[in-house]
């Protein structure tokens, strides 16, 4: 991953240009550059999701953007064709928003992967209702974060999962009812005694491999176990007892079904502008680093360290 010094481009029709102040880094990106995620590069390739910055160009056709706006990026588009990572960045129109005024353009770049990847979850599939048992995986990734916020909410009891005893503090901080260390902690055992034997209602889970069957283990009666992401590198076998046994739903959800449907997008929008507003949603920050150090962002992204956003700065 390099940095290169290249012509100002000119958007096309349905297209604006981003002067770039912050960029959010996500797994996906880290996958994406591995050739491990659902497009494959083809080198050299743009990289990114996520910024946040102020329209300085727009192409033909486009309507209610103008030049000056602030506004953030909305994944909904190929990653290698309008990747974001840089000081200009251009993307379809229909996947710019403006963010809320109420927060600064490093929050604007750290807005809609997590909170629109968690609400189609927990809101639009999962139907998160007061009386239900919230499992999530991976907690303290911005993602996890942003569905601890949505579940509370919501009104669910949310049960946090995370490796290490560092980060229980943390998450109980942010919400969680409960946070379950695997390190120090057999999961299925723990769970169970949290629920009093009801098992979770519904779990959020990114990682996938063989923890898909202690997650079957611990779901209650026709619960939803939704799997977002393949952070696993071990086979995902199918809990097939546990699905008969017990009705479950194992659904697999990326957020582009919200993003690429405009209506649901514009639902899913509304819900995060409210939350902002109301101050339920607030996306978390962990760390910023300059633009001349996005390979070190990366590396600390994949140590695993990161307790929110990892945010690099244009």
């Amino acid at each position: 991953m390099k940095i290169h010094d290249i012509p100002l481009v000119t958007p096309e029709e349905d297209e604006v240009r981003l002067a770039v102040k912050a960029i959010g880094l996500n797994r996906a990106e880290i996958s994406f550059r591995k050739g491990n995620y659902l497009e494959s590069p083809k080198f050299p390739s743009r990289l990114g999701y996520e910024a946040a910055g102020v329209v300085d160009a727009i192409g033909s056709g486009v309507s209610g953007i103008k030049i000056g706006d602030l506004v953030s990026t909305i994944p909904a588009f190929s990653m290698g064709k309008y990747g974001v990572y840089g000081e200009s960045a251009i993307v379809p129109a229909t996947a710019v928003a403006k963010y809320p005024e109420s927060l600064s353009a490093t929050e604007g770049a750290a807005l809609w992967m997590q909170y629109l990847t968690a609400f189609g979850a927990l809101i639009h599939h999962g139907d998160l209702k007061p009386h239900h048992r919230v499992l999530i995986t991976a907690a303290s990734s911005s993602v996890g974060l942003a569905a601890i916020q949505i579940a509370k909410w919501a009104g669910a009891m949310v049960i946090a999962v995370t490796r290490s005893n560092e980060k229980v503090e943390f998450l109980q901080k942010n919400g969680a009812d409960h946070v379950v260390a695997t390190d120090n902690e057999g999961l299925p055992d723990r769970i169970m005694e949290i629920t009093s034997g009801q098992g979770v209602n519904l779990v959020f889970d990114p990682i996938g491999g063989p923890l898909l069957s202690q997650l079957a283990e611990v779901a209650a009666k026709q619960a939803m176990i939704i799997e977002y992401g393949t952070l696993s590198t071990s086979p995902t076998p199918f809990p097939l007892f546990g699905a008969l046994g017990k009705g479950l739903v194992i659904r697999g959800y990326t957020l582009f079904e919200i993003t690429q449907d405009p209506e649901k997008l514009a639902r899913a929008k509304q819900f995060v502008y409210r939350g902002v507003e109301s101050g339920r949603l607030r996306p978390i920050i962990d760390k910023t680093f300059p633009l001349g150090q996005i390979q070190e962002a990366h590396q600390y992204m994949e140590s695993n360290q990161q307790k929110g956003k990892i945010i690099v700065l244009v």
